[in-house]
Order: C-alpha cells, then sequence, then structure tokens
C-alpha cells in the first residue's frame, strides 16, 4: 500500500454540501410525518457516508461558518450583502447535522470571523507542511487557488453522477492559467456575484481568461492599461481600486488561528446507537443501513452500545445492563435490532394465539360479529393477486391482542374454512379495517368472497391526512407507534429467486408475524379515524376513496385484451422505422456512430457540425443530449427532428411494444394493471405493472399502440373522455364570467379566448393564434410564466409577457382567484378541492423565491388537478352502480387521466353509452356544463 494512503484528510465545506443537498432535493423535498423538510439534512449526510464508503478517509473534518466573516466585511462592508435569507429547512437542518457528526465523533470546526474556506485553507496548509494529502470536499470554484500537488477539490458528483477530483494540472486546464493561484486573480477581475466581490466594470469570464493569459496577474495589467483600447480601457483604470479591494476579498487565508493536530481528525467508528436516535427522529430508515455499510469493512473488532436494554442479542444472551460489547455484528440487522430505539415484538406486552380448528374459529367469529370496528389481513404466496394463494388470515380488535388462521395448502379445505368466516366479511354495519385492503379484497374474491359493508384502509387514510408522506405500514408503524415490526424478510429471506414462501415458515412465526401485522394495522387506525374527522376529510374518504376502492379491484380484475399479433407487427414497423431513420442522421452526420451512446452523439452534434457553441457538459466530461436541449436546437438543423423521432420510437417499442405480451395474464389472456390511490399528491390516480397511463398519444405512432387493446368477442370498447376538465373546473372555481359564458354558449374556448387576447371577431381567429390562446389556456393553470410562454409559442419575452396580460384583464376574476389561492395557502397552510381534499404547502412562506414560487404554483395548480380527479372518480363510482343496478354486463375496464375505457356488449353499447355520458356529465352539479367525448371500436386507438 501507498505510504501517503494512510495520510489522508478529507476536509468538508459544511454549508456549500447543506445547501447542494437541499437544492438537489427542491422539486421533491423530503418530508417527515409530521411535515419537516430534512432534504437538507438528508442530502448533506448522504454525501457524508457515500464519501465514507467510497474513499475511506484517514482522516476527516466538517468545517462550517462561524458568525459574520469580519476579516472580509472589516474591508468591504457590502461583502456578501446580497446573498438571500437562508432558507428555513437549512437553518432546521445545521442543529440535526451537528447532532449527527457529534454522534459520528467527526469534528466540528468553525472560527469565529472567518470563513470556513479560510479554515479549510489553514488546515490544508499545515496538513501539507505533514505529509498529508487533503481533500477540499465542495463545489466551490473559489477552492481552486489552494490546489498543489498535494491539496485537491473533491466536487461529488450530484444525483448518482460521477465525482470529480481537480488537481493542479485541472486547474491549470480548466481556467487557461500557468499556476494555480492566478485563481484569485481570475476572481478578482472578473468579480463574484455569489460572494458580491466587485471585480473590474466590464470584465467578465472570457475577457479575464484573456487578461490572466497576457498579464499573468491584477496587479500587472493595471500597470499595462496603455495597451488597452477604447471604453474597457476606462473601465478597468476607472475600478482599479475596486479590482486590488477584489483581490484581497477573494484570496483565501491561511493563517486562521486554529491548529492541526492530526489526531482529532482520525476516522473513528460511530456511535450507531446515538446515530439510530437522530436518525429515527427525522424517519430516516436505509440511511443508517449505508452507515454501518460504510464502516463495516474498517469497524473495530468490538461495537460499544450503550444504555440499551435488549432480550435478545445476536448470540443470543439475555443483556439487561447498562453497558454491553457485542462481537463486530454479522450482518446490519444484527445490529438493526441491538441499537433499536423503538420497541417490538419482544418487548411489547400481546397476546397473539393461532386457531386451527373449525369449532374454535366458529367461536372466535361468533365473537368478531359482537365488535363494532376489526382488523384484518391477509397472509400469501405472492404480491400478485391474481396468482397469491391464501396462507392465513389474522384478525384483532384491541391493542395488543390478535388472532391467527393457519389456511391448508388444500384450496377445497380453505374454501371451508373461508366459509366459517364469510358471515364476518359480508357483515354491513362491521366496519372492517385493514392496510392496503384492495389487495386483501381481490385476494378474497378470487376465493368467492366479496368483502361487503363499511371498510377502512388505513394506507388511504393516511394518504388523505399527508398527501406527500409514505404510507407503508412498517414505516407508519416506526412513526406514529414507535414499534419497529418484524420484517417479512427475515422470515422468508430477501428478494430474488431464493426467496421463499410464506408456507414454509413454522406456525408460531407465521402467527406473530401476521396477528403483528393486524394489531399494529388496528392501532393505526385507532389514531387516523379521529384525524380524519378532525381534518373534515370523512366524507371524501368513507364516500370516495373507499367506493373507489372497490370500484378499482373490480377493474384490475377485469383486465383488458391485448392483440399480440398486433403488437408483433407494430415491432416489426417500428424496427424498420428506426434503421430509415438511422440511415438518414447518418447521412446528416457524415457518419455512423451509436445512437445509443450520448458520448459519441455529443461529440457529432457539437464538435463536428457545431451545433452550438456554447453546448454544456454534464458532470461526466461528455456534451448534455437530453431531450430539452436538443428541443431547443431543433430549428438549427433537420437531423434533431429525426433524433428525437429516434428516440421516442426506440422508447415506444422497449417500454410498451415489446413489453406488454409478458405482462398477459396466462389464464385469461388479458392484462391487469394496478391502479394506485396513494401515489400522486393531487389525488389522480396511478396506473403500474404495466403503467398505461404513461402510452404516448402526442404522435400518431404512440396512439397506435392504443390499437392493440381489443374487445373480447361479440363485444365492444367504448371511450368516454371529458374535454377540458380542468378549464372548465378552473372557470367554475374562479367564477370567472367571461369563461363561464363561453363554455355555456358552447365556444370553442380556445378560439374565444383568442379573439379577446386579439380583440378581433371570432371568426377571424388564425390557427396560429388560437394555438398560443391554448399554449396560454393551459399555461395559466400551471403557473406558466413569460420566459416558459415564450419558448413554447415562438413569441418573444416582450410579447409573451403582454400576452398574460393581456390574458388576465380578458379573465379577471381567474387573477383574483390566483391571488386569493396563493393568500389562503399563507394563512392555512393548504389549499383544497372542490370535494376538499387538501393539499399541504410548507413552502408557501419560504424567504427564498425560487421555494416559495414552486409552492405557489401548487397552491393555482393542485384544486384544479385534484378537483378533476375528484370528479372523475365520483363518475366512475356512479357508472359502477348504475351497471350494477342496471344488470347490465359493461365492464368498466382502465381509467387513464380524463378517459374511462369500458367492454360491452354489442346489444348494450347504446344504453350503456348513454349511461357512461349521463353520470360523467352530471357527476357533481356545475354552473359550467362538464362535456362528454364518447367513442366505441373494436380496439382503443379506433374508440377515441
Amino acid at each position: 500500500m501507498d505510504a501517503t494512503q494512510d495520510k489522508r484528510l478529507f476536509l468538508i465545506d459544511a454549508y456549500a454540501m447543506i445547501f447542494r443537498g437541499y437544492y438537489a432535493l427542491i422539486r421533491n423535498p423530503r418530508l417527515t410525518s409530521k411535515g419537516l423538510d430534512t432534504s437538507a439534512i438528508f442530502g448533506f449526510t448522504n454525501s457524508l457516508i457515500e464519501l465514507i464508503r467510497r474513499e475511506k478517509p484517514t482522516h476527516l473534518a466538517v468545517v462550517f461558518d462561524v458568525g459574520q466573516a469580519s476579516v472580509r466585511t472589516d474591508d468591504f462592508s457590502d461583502y456578501k450583502a446580497n446573498r438571500s435569507e437562508t432558507p428555513e429547512a437549512i437553518k432546521i437542518a445545521v442543529p440535526y447535522i451537528h447532532r449527527i457528526l457529534e454522534a459520528m465523533h467527526i469534528p466540528i470546526l468553525g472560527v469565529e470571523g472567518y470563513e470556513a474556506d479560510d479554515v479549510i485553507g489553514t488546515i490544508a496548509c499545515k496538513a501539507e507542511k505533514e505529509g498529508y494529502t487533503t481533500f477540499m470536499v465542495t463545489p466551490d470554484k473559489d477552492f481552486a487557488q489552494l490546489v498543489t500537488d498535494k491539496i485537491k477539490i473533491y466536487k461529488p458528483g450530484l444525483k448518482g453522477g460521477d465525482i470529480e477530483i481537480l488537481g493542479v494540472e485541472e486547474v491549470k486546464a480548466k481556467y487557461e492559467i500557468e499556476d494555480p493561484k492566478q485563481v484569485i486573480d481570475f476572481l478578482a477581475m472578473m468579480g463574484d456575484a455569489v460572494d458580491n466581490i466587485p471585480g473590474l466594470e466590464g470584465v467578465g469570464e472570457k475577457t479575464a481568461m484573456k487578461f490572466l493569459k497576457e498579464f499573468g496577474s491584477i496587479e500587472n495589467l493595471l500597470a499595462n492599461t496603455d495597451k488597452l483600447k477604447g471604453k474597457l480601457k476606462e473601465k478597468v483604470e476607472a475600478s482599479a481600486e475596486r479590482g486590488i479591494l477584489s483581490k484581497k476579498l477573494a484570496t483565501i487565508i491561511c493563517d486562521a488561528p486554529v491548529e492541526f493536530h492530526q489526531e482529532q481528525y482520525d476516522l473513528e467508528t460511530p456511535d450507531f446507537e446515538k446515530v439510530k436516535e437522530v436518525f429515527d427522529e427525522i424517519e430516516f430508515r436505509r440511511l443508517y443501513e449505508n452507515l454501518y455499510r460504510a464502516f463495516a469493512p474498517a469497524a473495530a473488532e468490538t461495537v460499544v452500545v450503550s444504555e440499551v436494554e435488549v432480550k435478545q442479542t445476536p448470540a443470543g444472551t439475555e443483556v439487561k445492563g447498562q453497558v454491553m460489547q457485542l462481537d463486530l455484528f454479522a450482518n446490519f440487522e444484527e445490529l438493526e435490532q441491538a441499537t433499536s430505539t423503538k420497541s417490538t415484538i419482544e418487548q411489547n406486552d400481546h397476546l397473539y394465539q393461532f386457531i386451527n380448528n373449525p369449532k374454535a374459529q366458529k367461536k372466535l367469529v361468533d365473537n368478531l360479529l359482537q365488535q363494532k370496528v376489526v382488523c384484518f389481513d391477509t397472509e400469501t404466496t405472492s404480491l400478485n393477486e391474481l396468482e397469491a394463494e391464501l396462507v392465513g388470515m389474522s384478525f384483532s380488535y384491541k391493542k395488543g391482542l390478535a388472532y391467527y388462521i393457519p389456511l391448508s395448502d388444500d384450496r377445497a379445505e380453505v374454501l371451508q374454512t373461508l366459509e366459517i368466516f364469510r358471515p364476518f366479511f359480508e357483515k354491513e354495519d362491521l366496519l372492517k379495517v385493514a392496510h392496503n385492503l384492495k389487495f386483501d379484497y381481490k385476494v378474497l374474491k378470487q376465493y368467492d368472497i366479496t368483502v361487503k359493508g363499511a371498510m377502512f384502509d388505513t394506507m388511504i387514510a393516511h394518504y388523505l391526512l399527508n398527501p406527500d408522506g409514505r404510507h407503508g405500514m412498517d414505516y407508519l408503524s416506526e412513526v406514529y407507534l414507535n414499534y419497529k415490526p418484524v420484517s417479512i424478510e427475515t422470515i422468508i429471506g430477501k428478494k430474488g429467486k431464493k426467496q421463499g414462501s410464506f408456507r414454509d415458515a413454522d406456525l408460531r412465526t407465521q402467527t406473530d408475524y401476521a396477528a403483528e401485522d393486524a394489531d399494529i394495522t388496528f392501532q393505526l387506525y385507532e389514531l387516523f379515524a379521529p384525524q380524519l374527522k378532525k381534518e373534515n376529510l370523512e366524507e371524501l374518504f368513507y364516500n370516495i376513496e373507499m367506493p373507489l376502492m372497490e370500484v378499482l379491484a373490480k377493474m384490475e380484475l377485469a383486465g383488458i385484451s391485448l392483440d399480440e399479433k398486433w403488437l408483433a407487427q407494430e415491432s416489426v414497423d417500428l424496427e424498420n422505422d428506426l434503421k430509415e431513420l438511422e440511415t438518414k442522421i447518418f447521412e446528416l452526420s457524415g457518419e455512423e456512430f451509436n445512437m445509443n451512446s450520448p458520448k459519441q452523439l455529443g461529440e457529432i452534434l457539437f464538435e463536428k457540425m457545431q451545433l452550438d457553441p456554447k453546448a454544456k457538459k454534464t458532470k461526466t466530461g461528455q456534451y448534455a443530449t437530453s431531450e430539452d436541449v436538443l428541443q431547443k436546437l431543433s430549428s438549427k438543423h433537420e437531423i434533431i427532428k429525426h433524433i428525437l423521432e429516434y428516440r421516442t420510437y426506440q422508447k415506444l417499442k422497449s417500454t410498451y411494444v415489446d413489453a406488454l405480451p409478458s405482462q398477459i395474464d396466462k389464464d385469461d389472456n388479458r392484462v391487469h394493471t394496478n391502479f394506485s390511490q396513494t401515489t400522486a399528491a393531487t389525488g389522480r390516480l396511478a396506473s403500474v405493472n404495466p403503467n398505461l397511463q404513461n402510452i404516448p398519444i402526442r404522435t400518431l405512432r404512440g396512439q397506435q399502440i392504443r390499437g392493440a387493446f381489443v374487445s373480447g368477442e361479440g363485444k365492444k370498447i367504448i371511450s368516454a373522455d371529458y374535454s377540458q376538465i380542468e378549464l372548465r373546473l378552473i372557470a367554475e372555481i374562479s367564477g370567472e364570467d367571461n369563461m363561464i359564458k363561453a363554455f355555456q354558449d358552447g365556444e370553442d374556448i380556445h378560439a374565444s379566448t383568442a379573439a379577446k387576447l386579439f380583440k378581433i371577431p371570432l371568426e377571424e381567429v388564425s390557427k396560429t393564434q388560437r394555438s398560443q390562446a391554448k399554449t396560454v389556456n393551459f399555461g395559466i393553470i400551471y403557473g406558466q410564466g413569460a420566459f416558459a410562454l415564450a419558448e413554447q409559442t415562438g413569441l418573444s419575452r416582450t410579447e409573451a409577457k403582454q400576452m398574460i396580460e393581456a390574458y388576465f384583464e380578458t379573465y379577471p376574476k381567474l387573477k383574483e382567484y390566483m391571488a386569493e389561492q396563493v393568500n389562503k395557502a399563507r394563512q392555512l397552510g393548504f389549499v383544497e378541492t372542490i370535494l376538499g381534499r387538501k393539499r399541504h404547502l410548507k413552502d408557501i412562506n419560504s424567504n427564498n423565491f425560487v421555494v416559495r414560487g414552486h409552492a405557489e404554483r401548487n397552491a393555482v395548480n393542485a384544486p384544479v388537478q385534484g378537483s378533476a380527479a375528484d370528479v372523475v372518480k365520483l363518475a366512475m363510482i356512479k357508472i359502477d352502480r348504475e351497471l350494477e343496478e342496471q344488470q347490465l354486463k359493461t365492464k368498466m375496464l382502465l381509467q387513464v387521466h380524463d378517459e374511462l375505457i369500458f367492454e360491452s356488449p354489442t346489444d348494450e353499447i347504446e344504453a350503456a353509452s348513454k349511461l357512461i355520458k349521463t353520470e360523467m356529465e352530471n357527476a357533481l352539479k356545475t354552473q359550467v356544463p362538464l362535456l362528454v367525448e364518447i367513442g366505441v371500436g373494436d380496439n382503443w386507438l379506433e374508440a377515441h
């Protein structure tokens, strides 16, 4: 091993990494169940653990800014004065990060009056003299000035990207300089907006690089201004004093009052228990496992766990003392068990019994029928409800008490046992509770048991209370009950080919696991039921979400037929189209290359063809060739259109055309998607395994895939699609008279909007004007500004701004409504849909304008999207009831955005179409007519 390997010091620039972690998750922040934003803590801690795992540093410290940097503000009072206030999430994050670092035994450094840069610079220089290689962990370019053979910048990769290490040669190449110290002159000349360093007037990045090549330093430049010309000469000379001050401000101090005592920086084994306490508090689950694994190979032979009382150690010894020593754990699960601060099945008082004879089971059913609320759970051989076999059932109606019914592997015997429990499942006035009830409902349906009457799904209840959170039972148990359930993987093994079946576990193990699930779910019901009432969500829960669960279960069990021959032909056609496009692209580029290599594509487009002199590179050093990058270049060369088309066809082929046949169920030759009620925070349904809601329909080739979804013999497909439902609902909710009248008069809303915007008669509206009005109509719902509108319509930024202003003059109540929604969100912390579905917006009062802007757009958009979801759900429930009441054989099969798909016997098509249209258009009483378009065909493409 290289001798320098044991002298590797990593110094982390705390705030740079905290901000970086926070902004990386800005669009999808991490929230705890109590609404705490942990994005900054997670981003920083995740990077820290990944660094330790990857680099195995011998020495490590984290450096914070402490107070104001008076060493610079004394010289220049406006230093860093233009920085916006620190986001609340970061202010909250720092104390947690301090606690995590303390528990990990990582030194926290900082010197009053000096910046973290100065402390890092000082320690790096002192460590260099003692033979250390120092890695400054930061994305901050200012540190490049400190780089030597023994001091380097270590830039962690963003979103799983590669890390970047900058040594002397990399810095020289990046800034085109002879010595990294010239970075100070570079910053002095061009200034730094982030730190409010003024720099020389009129000098930007390119000019600064040019000056450095010619003059070498700012002092030499200022001594030779006679070699400059015109306005630039005047500006540089006029700001000379400012430039010299900028150099002083940009120079990182290497003699701050801090010592380098190497033993303080030794990377030690963390106090896992203390880290676990903090992670539990902020609901970090997997990160703890990652932490353990990062240290496992280098950990000491013994781990000390203090103030823990566990009944069972990995070695099987009972421990009751305050401190114990454990041999290094064989695996993470053992460590988890020993250091968990949650109670588990071993510590909790409980009575879990199995009942495996019919006489006792009948007595249990009699008992269950006396209760008002009972929680139940099924144990199966698979998570696929269509192939799952029942292994057992559990029931609970009181905390700590649960019963388990083991079931035979003989189906006939299972059916006999289920008959005993039929009265329970079919009792109308007994509230039946389960977590992810749709799964149990579908499994039981396969055994001819229909769960009837009042139902309560704890997963859906939590979703309504906290739509942005996580809803898994184990997670909710740890967060709300401070209880860690038995993991299924400890019973059947980890996912993969070797994973066993629950049926193979012994009866006691099955009982404890299954009974515990029912017990926990019952306890969650006791917490969530009163909370739904308090939040005025009971009506939405009991009248919409729970009845919808049954409708979705029926749809999923029904499935839809696929024409495999159609897909096979489509696959051949797409393959031919891809070859043709490839030939065109190679002709236009002048050479053949790998179309699936972003690196090769980037070199062709930006080096050979020079399509964009400002082309950006990714962290890995290759050109960015993502769809949004290419879209902006589409007017530059026809090759771009072909490349985008190639990608679309390739995705269609791999994601749908070639993949869908493998999703066909062998028993009924139909595809059975799953609809999730708890995925989208807006209230929209999501489709998974396979996802049928993402089939692209804007292109003809995308639409072709719908042709593979066919009706059975003697039947037709009916498509029922809401027309412009979101626009109609925003008109309804806002009370915008001009828009309401246009809809009531049956006008084309986009042409009508164009006529008002351009102040011309309706009949004179051109195709382009209608298209621009359509973009504004839909853009307004999503809070689109002038910049985005200009990009989409081809208008200039000024024209787009004027159009938005004209739009709000045309629809003044819409503007008032949008402002009201934002104000409501500021005061209440949430907005609501027509049916009272809530969307919590914790960032609505943030001081950070980017974060606040995102929340403000959601304040306007969430009630509209959510209300559309409410209307579709209401329609689905009403249609399902009417089809049943009228005893029609027509079945609802799919829900895709604002469209519902049905399969109907040919003799029912007229009656079913009329019923569907009536129920959808009258799902909710509104001033604005809800319009539904009905289509019929042998397949979905024909019907739509």
